[in-house]
C-alpha cells in the first residue's frame, strides 16, 4: 500500500473518483465501437482526455460539494 500522508487524502479520493467516473463514463459512450472492434482504442483515447480534464474540477470542487452537502444535510 502507498503510504500517502493523511493530509494528502483530498488529492487521492480525486484521483481515484475522477478516473473511475470517467472509465464508466468514457466505456459507455464508446458502446458502438463494440461492433467495429474498435472500443479499446477508443475508449482509452476518451478515458485519458476526460480524466486530464475532470482531476483538476474534482480536486477544486471536492471540498466545495463537501461543505454544500454537509451544510443542507443534519
Amino acid at each position: 500500500m502507498l503510504n500517502i500522508p493523511k493530509q494528502y487524502s483530498h488529492f487521492a479520493f480525486g484521483i481515484i473518483q475522477s478516473g473511475l467516473t470517467c472509465a464508466i463514463a468514457a466505456a459507455i459512450a464508446n458502446i458502438p465501437f463494440l461492433s467495429e472492434g474498435t472500443f479499446a482504442v477508443h475508449w482509452f483515447k476518451a478515458l485519458m482526455l476526460s480524466w486530464a480534464v475532470m482531476l483538476p474540477v474534482v480536486v477544486v470542487a471536492a471540498p466545495v460539494i463537501r461543505r454544500l452537502a454537509n451544510s443542507i444535510t443534519r
